[in-house]
């Protein structure tokens, strides 16, 4: 049996929104693998499907920029929030955001790049680290562009202009005046940040993650008791729900909580008199995806000390 520590469980604990009996218990049930453990709650009911892949686990910034028909993303990570609200480092997201803008989102070939002052993005990443005194990484980059129309950013928790915990971009493609493209592209992605899809439609969702899904479901399906064809009944509606919920252009828009963002976008182009497309998104959100590393400092002390932690409190 995995030795399954507190840590783990508060850990669990602080994903899943589960009581800390039920992490401690799914992880026994799981050897402590934390994923299966998370798998484990939701096939029990006891944790909810996005709150995990919806925490920040990393500091840094996003940072956005936009260009008429193109637009990017980056994220640079950094070990501590107090970096992102140095002007050193939010001038270095910045000015990576416009080459990433100008020159593509393959993150090792932007390191390659110049910068401003004639030194390659790599080199200025490098002195940062020194002057700056944290270790920070350009962690990924993401570039769209349209033949026609417009590419919308948005920042949510803006820490400064084009730079926050959030950076969404949306790509429109369309005849329609720009007014019309940048408001509707805003009201996109202000959804699009609150609402986290996983994919533009539902055909690119991950098929992998539809398994894990049916296989969720199926075991809480298999719960009920029900007739075989009942229980595939139910699995396949679930997969259903779990489309529709996930996929951009089938998630009901935030802002009324009933109509489908194809719609949305279907009402925009007829009021604008010529079609509007839907081609991409991005959604960066600062460290999604990435453990943060947490630490006891009293238990440390214990550890390093050889004093047990209860009786270094007493």
């Amino acid at each position: 049996m995995a030795d399954i520590t507190a840590a783990m469980v508060k850990d669990l604990r602080e994903k899943s929104g589960a009581g800390m009996m039920d992490c401690k218990k799914a992880l026994n049930e799981t050897a402590g693998e934390m994923d299966a453990a998370m798998d484990w709650l939701r096939t029990k009911g006891l944790a909810a499907a996005q709150k995990k892949s919806s925490r920040t686990a990393a500091e840094g910034l996003v940072g956005v920029a936009t260009s008429g028909t193109k637009g990017a993303a980056v994220e640079v990570n950094s070990e501590t929030d107090f970096v992102a609200k140095n002007d050193q480092f939010q001038g270095f997201v910045r000015e990576v955001v416009q080459i990433a803008l100008a020159t593509g989102d393959d993150v090792e070939a932007l390191k390659k790049e110049q910068m401003p002052s004639g030194t390659t993005v790599a080199e200025v990443l490098t002195n940062n680290v020194a002057t700056i005194g944290e270790n920070q990484s350009i962690r990924r980059a993401k570039r769209l562009e349209v033949e026609k129309g417009a590419v919308v950013s948005y920042v949510h928790n803006a820490a400064s202009a084009g730079l926050g915990k959030i950076g969404v971009l949306v790509a429109l493609e369309s005849d329609a005046a720009d007014d019309v493209l940048q408001g509707l592209g805003k009201q996109l992605a202000m959804h699009i940040a609150a609402a986290f899809p996983k994919a533009l439609n539902e055909a690119d969702l991950d098929e992998a993650e539809i398994e894990r899904e049916r296989a969720i479901a199926t075991e809480k399906a298999a719960e009920s008791g029900k007739p075989a064809d009942i229980i595939a009944k139910m699995v396949e509606g679930s997969i259903a729900k779990y489309r529709k919920e996930h996929a951009l252009v089938s998630q009901l828009f935030v802002m009324d909580g009933k109509t489908k963002i194809s719609d949305v976008v279907a009402k925009a182009g007829k009021d604008a008199g010529t079609a509007i497309v839907l081609k991409d998104y991005v959604r960066f959100q600062l460290g999604e995806g990435i453990e943060k590393e947490s630490s006891d400092f009293a238990a440390e002390v214990a550890a390093v000390s050889g004093v047990p932690q209860s009786a270094t409190a007493a």
